[in-house]
């Protein structure tokens, strides 16, 4: 199976759902997760979520099915800003 790898973005103010910024297999996968990386963005690693996620087009909205693991992940970065802010709240 090769390796995929997607990017989502949300912004509260704008989007009704996070949406699909960007995606790839094997070389590309590896390209998103290093800007990712040298960016300073979280990685989410769930390599069935990403198969599910692969299937939709660029700049589509996440399906509703999937609120509920996208909130999950959301909440997590989240709290990683948090922390590196030095939030013990």
């Amino acid at each position: 199976m090769k390796k995929k790898a997607i990017a989502i973005k949300y912004n509260k103010q704008k989007d009704i759902a996070p949406r699909v910024t960007a995606k790839g297999r094997d070389y590309l996968a590896a390209k998103i997760l290093e800007i990712a990386k040298s960016s300073d963005i979280p990685v989410y690693k769930d390599g069935n979520l990403a198969d599910k996620f692969y299937r939709l087009d660029l700049g589509q909205y996440i399906p509703e099915e999937f609120y509920v693991v996208v909130a999950t992940i959301l909440a997590w970065v989240y709290s990683l800003d948090k922390k590196e802010a030095g939030y013990n709240g």
